[in-house]
Formats: C-alpha cells, structure tokens, sequence
C-alpha cells in the first residue's frame, strides 16, 4: 500500500483498530498505525496533513 491508496488503507485500520475513535484521531497517531500496518510500502516522510486527512475521512465512511 502506498499514501494514495486511502480506501485499502482505510480498510486495514478498521482491521487492525477497530477500537479506535477514528473521528477524534491525533494524525501523529494515524501516521504511526499506517506506517505499521502490514503491506504498507511507501515513504512515511510523504505524507502530509491532506493525505492522512483523506485516510481518516474513508475509514469514518467504511466504518458509518
């Protein structure tokens, strides 16, 4: 997985963390989880407030 891909990223949160307030997330929080998460392959330093914005917005859909 890389930063783009927020729906399977999305997904492997609810997976990994579906305890989480996904509405009331730290992002150095979400940062961490995704940088963890299994199949996760991409550079953590490319991410940005937009990207990781966008990760939370789609776990919040998959999880309503």
């Amino acid at each position: 997985m890389r930063w783009t891909d927020s729906r399977d990223i999305a997904l492997a949160l609810e997976e990994h963390h579906p305890e989480a307030d996904n509405v009331n997330l730290r992002y150095t929080d979400l940062h961490r989880w995704i940088c963890a998460l299994p199949g996760f392959a991409d550079d953590p330093n490319a991410s940005n407030e937009k990207i990781l914005e966008a990760i939370q917005m789609a776990w919040i859909d998959e999880r309503g």
